[in-house]
């Protein structure tokens, strides 16, 4: 007999895991209109009283390129705000216990980072991103990957001695939207490079949607084989294909048990228009639609965790279902979320559906109400052998 439990076949497979919002900094990014500052404060907040403890809050890099961000700062003060402080206390939420990221592509960014830390309002983490295609790295960083792994050192050193986490992403793992395909040995490569110069955690980052989950698996049991230590290591998946759900997935199959996703599955590329002007971004949109790309959908990713028993880490599945639908107002249309309309699966009688007149017909046949097979019918079905076994 084969083994029932998907847990026993996977081994690695995690029955907690620990999960990440990104909504406010990458679900917005891909945004056209600029999403007001109280609305991005609110959502930061209220998924902190939800039980999100790793959440990424904005993008400290240049306001001309991505003008999303040009709140940047308001959005972190909002985050230290005195009141704020006093409605976590009230709920008995250790400010400590959260995390806030902000992105720093470049080295700018992260000293203006580094400032703020030390004006109180800073973030605890922050992220830089190299992508084993070159030409990809080039598209976002306008550096060559050697200038940047230098530039990448300069920072972690810098980080350290203002009490900054470091987080490094390696993307264009499953494959280039410029230069097509890659290698999971340049990805392996990558993550290693990053510990070695300091970085305390690697975000390994489909950031196209080209992953199937055959390979999402075949990668991450890669991953975990030459650096099993499973606090360092992300999963994040884009949806351009539909494969963010089976992805989390496969990558639980092959022991990871950090994720992030977004609300409503938001985000993408960079937005090249933000209120009807042109603005940089990084450049022209890699697909067709725009609407069609986007994150792994956290509401659905925390329903589905739920319902396989796997410990959320007390994150409030009904609050996150409430934010997802609220999400769609703030952003304007119908976002990806299934779990928002058809909530999480009954585990009572819904009473209300049930038809009054099965109960009569069964008692007009003359069966008992429990009664599923007819009487003259064996206990147990007996499948003819011919058909049971296999050609």
């Amino acid at each position: 007999m084969s083994e029932h439990d998907l847990f026993k076949v996977f081994p690695r497979m995690p029955k907690k895991v620990r999960l990440g919002d990104i909504t406010v900094r990458d679900g917005f990014q891909h945004e056209e209109v600029f999403i007001p500052t109280d609305a991005k404060i609110y959502y930061l907040q209220e998924l902190a009283f939800a039980g999100v403890r790793r959440i990424e809050a904005t993008n400290l890099g240049n306001p001309r390129i991505m003008p999303q961000f040009r709140d940047a700062e308001e959005v972190l003060r909002g985050l230290r705000d005195e009141i704020f402080l006093k409605r976590l206390a009230k709920r008995g939420i250790d400010p400590g216990d959260i995390e806030w990221t902000a992105i720093t592509i470049r080295e700018p960014a992260v000293d203006r980072a580094i400032r703020l830390k030390e004006e109180g309002r800073g973030p605890d983490r922050v992220l830089m991103m190299v992508s084993t295609d070159e030409q990809h790295h080039f598209a976002n960083s306008s550096t060559t990957l050697p200038e940047y792994w230098k530039e990448a050192e300069r920072c972690i050193k810098k980080c350290k001695d203002a009490g900054i986490k470091m987080c490094g992403t390696v993307s264009t793992i499953w494959g280039s939207p410029i230069s097509g395909p890659t290698r999971f040995e340049d990805a392996v490569e990558f993550t290693k490079r990053w510990l070695s110069i300091g970085a305390d955690d690697i975000e390994h980052a489909d950031h196209d949607g080209s992953a199937p989950p055959d390979q999402v698996y075949r990668y991450f049991s890669m991953i975990l084989d030459a650096i099993p230590n499973t606090d360092l290591h992300i999963g994040h998946f884009h949806v351009t294909r539909g494969w963010g759900m089976a992805n989390v997935l496969a990558a639980l199959q092959a022991g990871i048990d950090i994720f992030e996703g977004t609300l409503g599955g938001t985000g993408g590329q960079p937005a090249n228009f933000l209120d009807r002007t042109p603005v940089p971004g990084t450049g022209s949109y890699y697909y067709k639609d725009p609407n069609v790309v986007g994150l792994a959908c956290f509401e659905d990713l925390c329903v589905m965790l739920d319902e396989m028993g796997i410990d959320i880490g007390g994150i409030d599945v009904d609050r996150i279902l409430e934010l997802g639908t609220l999400i769609e107002k703030t952003v304007g249309r119908r976002l990806r979320s299934e779990a928002i309309l058809n909530g999480r699966i009954p585990k009572e009688p819904r009473e209300d559906f049930k038809r009054p007149a099965l109960p009569k017909l069964k008692e007009k046949r003359n069966e008992r109400p429990d009664q599923i097979i007819p009487d003259d019918w064996p206990d147990k079905a007996e499948v003819p052998e011919s058909v049971s076994k296999s050609a």
